[in-house]
């Protein structure tokens, strides 16, 4: 028979005072309560209950097994409920990688409003410009810039990223403005160390882009120095819109080369198929599509 039912059948005979009365709270049968109660019995070895037709008393071990059961029959319940909970709200911890500048410039402030409103959500951010492997890694999501590769992934779109190129005016009131990709030659530039070669230095839309060779003054594989030394007037840099965004709006820099930008490079979540019905990734991917998806850039535009 089984065992937790058993339990349960005798700490409701123990609680109801007699078997008739826990048979009718447990819409079960006189005898069906009396095969589980000689069950246990049974399996510990010792009799549970004494008996006589008027009357039950629990013996030593009895009483001593009525309370274990007591507290296993919580225990599971507290799983039980646990279990459902975390089915139905979010909670738990959210392990999610991202580029590092977009990450650090963009889905890291934005994270203060999920957060708010997910209290029982904890976030682990992990920014870094190489590819992760989300099922090795135990990651619940990524958000990946460029072309997609695994197909095993779900991918829900972000707006797409473009890459502008962009100075401080006190660079280029000291050294002029490049109009053409050609004049970077004769420019400082900032350069990403850790670039794929498809997205350096090639100016132009897709099927005229122009290769070039620019004087790099500074390298780093950090995009937050490279933009914080283009601000300081050291040359230009070349960063997606969105984390150029607030430098631009303050006029700390200005965009360059508008003609010249290459094609917007495309932005997705991913995340693993078998992941997605939980509670906390599911509000997770909802508000990034919502904040980062491309509604969001058309909303931002019109606005």
């Amino acid at each position: 028979m089984d065992k937790m039912r058993s339990m349960e059948v005798f700490v409701r005979v123990v609680d109801a005072g007699s078997f008739s009365a826990a048979a009718r709270t447990l819409d079960m049968s006189t005898v069906m309560v009396s095969k589980h109660i000689a069950a246990l019995e049974q399996l510990v070895g010792a009799r549970l209950l004494h008996r006589t037709t008027r009357s039950q008393s629990l013996s030593e071990i009895g009483q001593q097994y009525a309370e274990q059961c007591r507290h296993i029959l919580q225990l599971v319940h507290a799983a039980e409920s646990g279990a459902l909970a975390m089915r139905t709200v979010p909670r738990g911890t959210l392990k999610i990688s991202a580029p590092a500048a977009f990450g650090s410039r963009c889905l890291a402030p934005a994270m203060a409003e999920y957060l708010e409103s997910n209290p029982e959500v904890n976030l682990e951010l992990d920014l870094s410009n190489r590819l992760s492997d989300l099922v090795e890694e135990g990651l619940d999501a990524a958000i990946r810039i460029g072309p997609l590769k695994d197909s095993t992934l779900v991918a829900r779109p972000l707006t797409s990223l473009q890459m502008m190129v962009c100075a401080a005016p006190a660079y280029l009131a000291r050294h002029g403005t490049p109009r053409t990709p050609g004049e970077l030659s004769q420019h400082r530039c900032l350069d990403f160390s850790h670039w794929r070669h498809d997205a350096r230095w090639r100016l132009g839309q897709l099927g005229t882009e122009e290769s070039t060779s620019p004087h790099c003054r500074m390298r780093s594989n950090n995009g937050e120095a490279l933009r914080l030394a283009a601000v300081a007037g050291l040359g230009l840099v070349m960063q997606a819109d969105a984390v150029l965004a607030d430098e631009i709006a303050a006029g700390r820099l200005v965009p360059i080369l508008r003609a010249y930008w290459p094609t917007p490079r495309p932005m997705h979540l991913i995340y693993p198929r078998d992941r997605q019905s939980t509670p906390k990734l599911a509000s997770f991917v909802e508000f990034v599509v919502q904040r980062f998806g491309a509604a969001a850039a058309l909303r931002e535009k019109a606005s």
